[in-house]
């Protein structure tokens, strides 16, 4: 019995995981939008491509009609030439509710693009890996013709992004915007950005949405937002084609995470094809090239870890960030180099143990501009720690694993469904209803 005045009993294991499960299921039935959810109400209210497919992930276990209806309304607004556009704008919301909205991406202007009003740009190929983790959720004849119908248009996704977006000609997918990454202001993209020319006062001429629902030490700079807009502003004037790149685009980066995922869907795709009748074989093959390449062109022997290559000017960047470990979600990666970045990823600059003292970072702790409360520049994020964590499964660390999982569950439990998390603390930053923190902390729970 608690003596007066003392703490509250700390909940038992089963306690702690029903009112999570409660937590998450809330979070993401508040933020359904009739045939999508938003990643949240205030700061981001329209559909984002990979919250999508970590959302579905989630979804399987609770609403799977829903998981479905969520990719099938993002790939709906696919491009002729295979994008899957970043942001797919609600026609519902007023003008200006989100900067930068459809008015700002003039995407209707561009060739091939949907209908609808979307972003010109993509994010990480996670979809196929979600469709597959969907279908072996509950595996039944309606699942079964959900990827007969997501299968040719995933195909498309892939055949995009190891075409068309090969401005390196090695075999990887090069992205043209940091935030075509997911991590949008991560170290990682310091020196590229360093080249863009942009002056903080472009912001004048426009009203950011995110600092009006978060604390702007936890946001990008001004000065990043105004090297964005020069970024985007530099692929709208070529109407989005992707072969104007190589003359002259301001960002030219071949990305860690997107090659790593690209890999892994060409395996997840691999595993679809047996369910809907297609040829695995392609699919392992092009798998095959995509780790083989990144190996080659993504890897330093040196620092042990993965890097991504700023195509401007054909060098690694130097920054060690969490983009580095999670090539670890490529099954066939060679023992050289799982074993490297497993030690990267438990030294002091991550922390990764059976026991975790603090939460995974998004950056090298031990790096001087590592800041804690800064979005991706410091900050813990329950998808890369996911990630992560499906690595360590297939890489057969169960003990890392359970770790990491833990971590991530106890971030949760003590913050809520934040959109990010302080790095030492565990306090919630960010967006206090995030739906892929609900999401990916549903699918940990489930493998409890």
């Amino acid at each position: 019995m608690t003596a007066p005045g003392g703490p509250p009993p700390r909940p038992t294991g089963d306690e702690r995981a029903a009112a999570l499960r409660r937590l998450a299921v809330a979070t993401l039935d508040a933020n359904w939008e009739h045939d999508h959810t938003v990643p949240s109400r205030t700061l981001y209210p329209h559909q984002w491509s990979w919250d999508s497919a970590f959302i579905a992930v989630g979804l399987a276990h609770v609403r799977p009609d829903r998981a479905w209806r969520e990719l099938r309304t993002l790939f709906a607004a696919q491009w002729a030439d295979g994008r899957v556009p970043h942001i797919v704008f609600n026609p519902a919301l007023r003008v200006g509710s989100y900067f930068p909205g459809p008015e700002f991406w003039d995407s209707a202007r561009a060739d091939g693009a949907p209908p609808v009003a979307t972003s010109g740009m993509v994010q990480p190929p996670v979809h196929a890996l979600a469709a597959w983790l969907v279908h072996r959720r509950a595996p039944t004849e309606a699942s079964v013709q959900a990827l007969r119908w997501l299968y040719p248009r995933l195909v498309a996704q892939q055949r995009y992004l190891t075409v068309r977006r090969d401005v390196g000609g090695a075999g990887l997918a090069c992205i043209v915007h940091p935030w075509e990454s997911g991590l949008d202001n991560s170290p990682a993209w310091d020196a590229p950005l360093a080249a863009v020319p942009a002056d903080a006062a472009v912001m004048r001429a426009y009203r950011r949405h995110d600092t009006a629902h978060a604390d702007a030490a936890h946001r990008p700079t001004d000065l990043d937002y105004a090297r964005y807009v020069a970024i985007v502003a530099a692929y709208r004037a070529v109407r989005y084609r992707d072969g104007a790149l190589a003359g002259g685009h301001p960002f030219l980066v071949e990305c860690p995470l997107v090659n790593a995922a690209l890999g892994a869907a060409e395996h997840a795709l691999a595993r679809i094809a047996t369910v809907v009748g297609a040829d695995p074989g392609p699919h392992r093959d092009r798998a095959a090239r995509i780790t083989e390449t990144m190996v080659a062109r993504l890897y330093d022997p040196v620092t042990g870890t993965f890097h991504p290559r700023d195509l401007r000017t054909d060098r690694l960047v130097p920054a060690r960030t969490v983009l580095g470990l999670l090539p670890l979600i490529l099954p066939d990666l060679p023992a050289r180099q799982v074993q490297a970045v497993l030690t990267e990823a438990c030294s002091a600059r991550f922390g990764l143990a059976a026991r975790m003292a603090r939460p995974l970072p998004s950056h090298d702790r031990t790096a001087p501009d590592f800041e804690p409360l800064r979005y991706w520049r410091g900050p813990s994020w329950l998808n890369t720690g996911w990630l992560l964590w499906r690595g360590l499964g297939v890489h057969h660390r169960p003990d890392l694993a359970a770790g990491l999982r833990e971590s991530m569950l106890e971030l949760v439990a003590r913050g809520g469904c934040h959109e990010y998390f302080h790095p030492d603390t565990g306090a919630g930053l960010g967006s206090p209803a995030f739906s892929w923190t609900a999401a990916l902390a549903l699918d940990a729970l489930a493998d409890g």
